[in-house]
């Protein structure tokens, strides 16, 4: 827990100043006016350089849909959070695990609610698990949410699963092809070219030309190593901006194949969020916010804010996400039925179903591409070296032969 300055007024009118742990500057004041203060002023304590974390503490889906999963199962049964994070924190094996939930323990006992001392570790937790939990606690039916957040952070999980397998074996043929060409430019190549150079005759153009491409690699590696490390770099800093990121998001919706990859990813997780927190009784707005930034897409994002502004004014939820063009029709159709019926959550249920089995037929489609991709440029390389190599044999034959 962190601490906090705070000056106040107490109920006999006497002012009061001094510091105090907590999770947050809201979890504080909530605190301390529990306990019958007027609060004039909080704020963080300035820590040394020494004090702050270098990477924020970030829990694991796994270990975030077990802790969910047990929580809900304690809070159904009537037992106080601060036993049942107690239990937790005992039996958890995860040290970010354990570290939010000691704090989030400290913060109860300091007075403030569960939602505003899980609020203080928003790096750990997804963006809308938070606004999940705040919607249960004034809902009531935390023990239900809690429970609806560990089946979809388990089908997330299951999800990026399938993705990861899918693109493994491709990845893997495409390192060996990489391999393959590194082998054969680096400690082949250059066997021949001293034996070529032995005989001192005229080598044909594709083996001068394999040579030359050898030579610049053994002269300029250093050169090239530093320029793709710079361009690496650069690419990184780029993607943190908005800018970038926006650009680099676009891109990839361009390329064709990855591009319906990218947005049938996008378009699932998106309705996924969105239901959930639609049965967690989040408000519309606040919903449509938190699925669009967790899409992980800023093209996404920058469009269905524009639509949710024009929800808000009161042109409903279908029509703006269809203007923004990146939606299939399916999707669009569904939600206006779902609007029109009252079942939105239920369609979007459906839609986030069904865009998973076309993801992993997607998949299927991309990772078909990758391996004659990667076949034919190990083919078309190995072939090269080998017309190079022999028509040299032959023609060295040839020359030493006449002469």
């Amino acid at each position: 827990m962190a601490k906090f300055r705070y000056a106040a007024v107490s109920s006999e009118g006497n002012s009061l100043v001094g510091v105090v742990k907590g999770s947050s500057v809201e979890g504080v004041t909530d605190s301390l006016t529990r306990q019958g203060m007027q609060v004039q002023l909080v704020k963080p304590e300035v820590r040394s350089f020494l004090q702050f974390e270098l990477t924020p503490t970030k829990v694991k889906p796994v270990e975030l849909a077990n802790f969910s999963r047990q929580m809900a199962a304690f809070v159904s049964s009537g037992l106080p959070l601060i036993d049942a994070l107690a239990i937790i924190e005992e039996e958890t094996g995860s040290k970010a695990l354990k570290k939010v939930v000691t704090e989030v323990s400290d913060s109860l006992r300091f007075g403030e609610s569960f939602a505003t001392a899980m609020a203080a570790h928003k790096d750990a937790f997804p963006p809308f698990y938070m606004a999940v939990l705040q919607s249960a606690e004034a809902t009531g039916e935390l023990d239900v949410v809690l429970r609806q957040l560990s089946k979809y952070v388990e089908r997330d999980m299951e999800a990026k699963r399938k993705i990861r397998a899918a693109l493994a074996y491709p990845a893997v043929v495409m390192v060996m092809a990489f391999i393959t060409v590194g082998v054969i430019t680096v400690f082949v190549l250059p066997r021949f070219k001293t034996f070529f150079q032995s005989f001192d005759a005229k080598l044909p153009l594709a083996t001068r030309m394999l040579l030359s491409f050898t030579d610049f690699l053994g002269n300029w590696w250093p050169v090239m190593v530093a320029f793709v490390v710079f361009v690496a770099v650069g690419f990184i800093a780029a993607i943190r901006t908005g800018r970038g990121r926006y650009y680099r998001d676009r891109a990839l919706l361009s390329v064709p194949v990855l591009g319906d990859v990218v947005r049938f990813t996008v378009v699932e997780r998106f309705c996924r969020v969105l239901t959930s927190m639609l049965e967690a009784g989040v408000p519309i707005p606040e919903s449509l916010r938190l699925a669009s930034s967790g899409a992980n897409n800023l093209v996404y994002e920058r469009s269905l804010e524009v639509a949710r502004t024009q929800m808000i004014e009161g042109d409903g939820i279908a029509r703006p996400i269809a203007r923004t063009l990146l939606f299939p029709k399916t999707v669009t159709s569904m939600m206006r039925v779902g609007e029109e019926t009252g079942t939105l959550d239920d369609q979007l249920e459906a839609m986030a179903a069904y865009y998973e089995n076309e993801l992993q037929y997607k998949l299927k489609k991309l990772t078909t591409l990758f391996e004659p991709m990667a076949v034919i440029f190990v083919g078309v390389f190995v072939g090269f070296v080998a017309i190079a190599l022999v028509s040299a044999m032959y023609g060295i034959y040839n020359q030493v032969d006449l002469t």
